[in-house]
């Protein structure tokens, strides 16, 4: 399993819209077979701050999810509402549930 923890700084102009695309992304990205988890997190001390939980069954899983429509519409949307590069940190879960 590989979980993957994306932090996202987001220019305060785009808050909203940034939530509106990664809701459309989180709700096809769960209906894919080889995800296990994908929450949306919001910074409740800094709004423009934005943490993804992708848990994913393998690296299979991970390689076809950035094939796909979504997620490219996703980061293709994204890209002029970023403050700054987003930043990913690949995990293995050892205790979840």
């Amino acid at each position: 399993m590989i979980a993957n923890l994306v932090s996202v700084h987001v220019k305060p102009e785009f808050v909203e819209q940034f939530k509106e695309i990664t809701t459309y992304n989180h709700n096809n990205t769960r209906k894919e077979p080889g995800n296990v988890r994908f929450d949306v997190l919001w910074n409740k001390d800094d709004p423009t701050r934005f943490t993804l939980y992708e848990v994913f069954a393998d690296a299979d899983a991970v390689a076809f999810h950035k094939t796909t429509e979504h997620y490219n519409k996703w980061r293709e949307t994204v890209a002029d509402y970023m403050a700054e590069p987003r930043s990913a940190v690949s995990n293995t879960p050892i205790c979840f549930d």
